[in-house]
């Protein structure tokens, strides 16, 4: 092989790859997709947890609704109050001051007061137990199954199972609400993280049936109803709920409660 050959393998080597690099700039600056900074900048302030509290499909797609105005600049539950101010300043916007929430679960039946009907054997998943007839193991068709779906379904490690009932984290608790989603029995909501009061049941049987199901469980007697000077504690289909903005905390319902299944936490 003499030195011309090799010469024009050179060139020809260095002039294709001069068209591809040439080719190449050209299509990139033809197909480029345009970035809208502002989502961008959104998005590199939001936690990166992708829980899907804020309702949209991960950290990206709330990035992407915020910047279109589609979504509030405090969309995310796990950021909170800081991250709302971060991205209102982005957005060039006023953040509204949010309320932190975080989520309880309505139910006191641990493995002493909640009584059960029969001995379950199945798989340990309260969707699968859910499904047997009469809700479960447990003589109270409303109470916690006692299985873990809600732990499993939470990336935050903020509830577990404690002596038979899910028992929430508060404090790490990120009100994404996955495990209210995730909870078959509907027993999981979310409330005002300032809220001290809560009504440990959920079910709408009556005072009789109650009894014999749990030692603990709500009657729906109203004496906590009619205790309540604010108006913050309703029964409704034989079960009491507090409103956590009506409630200041003053405990006269939790004295009124016969079968102590009002709470403070």
């Amino acid at each position: 092989m003499n030195i011309s050959t090799i010469l024009a393998a050179t060139v020809l080597v260095a002039a294709v790859g001069l068209f591809i690099g040439i080719f190449l700039g050209v299509a990139g600056n033809k197909f480029a997709v345009k970035v809208d900074e502002k989502e961008v900048a959104v998005r590199e302030a939001l936690p990166g947890n992708n829980c899907g509290g804020c309702g949209y499909p991960g950290c990206d797609g709330l990035a992407a609704a915020i910047a279109k105005g589609e979504a509030p600049v405090n969309g995310c539950p796990v950021g909170g109050e800081p991250v709302g101010k971060i991205i209102a300043g982005i957005m060039g916007e006023e953040v509204s001051e949010s309320v932190r929430m975080a989520a309880y679960v309505k139910c006191s039946g641990t493995c002493e007061k909640a009584r059960e009907q029969f001995e379950y054997d199945g798989v340990k998943d309260c969707e699968m137990a859910a499904m047997i007839p009469g809700g479960g193991p447990k003589s109270c068709a409303y109470g916690c199954l006692g299985f873990g779906s809600c732990v499993k379904a939470c990336p935050f490690d903020a509830i577990h199972i404690v002596n038979g009932i899910a028992k929430v984290d508060r404090e790490a608790c990120k009100a994404c609400g996955k495990c209210v989603a995730k909870c078959p029995k509907h027993l999981i909501e979310l409330a005002p993280f300032a809220q001290s009061v809560f009504v440990g049941c959920a079910s709408h049987a009556k005072g009789k049936a109650v009894t014999a199901a749990c030692d603990v469980g709500c009657i729906g007697c109203k004496k906590c109803e009619k205790t309540c000077e604010n108006g913050a504690i309703t029964v409704t289909d034989f079960v009491a709920h507090v409103d956590g903005e009506k409630c200041t905390g003053c405990g006269s319902c939790i004295e009124a409660c016969p079968r102590g299944i009002i709470q403070r936490v």
